[in-house]
């Protein structure tokens, strides 16, 4: 089975920086994509971006596009989310997950989980 585990997450004032780090071991790195995602308290699971192998696509959601940057580590096994001007709203849990070969980009394996925490 492959492994996700997230590290990287804390607490940082509004206007702030994070870099959040995602080791994949085993089955977990054998995958389409890379992907990050949030929930924020009381609210649904959503999608920040992802980074694709093939052609090396990075995709963005809306609310965190220049702000947010998604790279990768061949060496270390490791994807990358650079956050920068880090808002309120950003504060949540944040999820590394990969999509395994041809799963239809379906992301099924799943980290733990890191709080980020931005305060205004």
């Amino acid at each position: 089975q492959g492994l996700l585990e997230e590290s990287g997450g804390g607490a940082v004032q509004a206007g702030g920086s994070l870099r959040l780090s995602c080791v994949a071991s085993g089955r977990a790195f054998v995958s389409d994509a890379m992907g990050w995602f949030r929930q924020a308290p009381g609210k649904e699971r959503e999608f920040v971006g992802d980074i694709r192998w093939s052609g090396y696509k990075v995709s963005y959601a809306e609310s965190v596009k220049g702000r947010f940057t998604i790279s990768r580590n061949n060496a270390r096994n490791t994807v990358y989310l650079q956050m920068n001007s880090l808002k309120a709203e950003d504060t949540a849990v944040y999820y590394c997950a990969a999509s395994s070969p041809g799963n239809g980009g379906v992301y099924d394996h799943w980290g733990q989980g890191t709080q980020v925490t931005v305060s205004s």
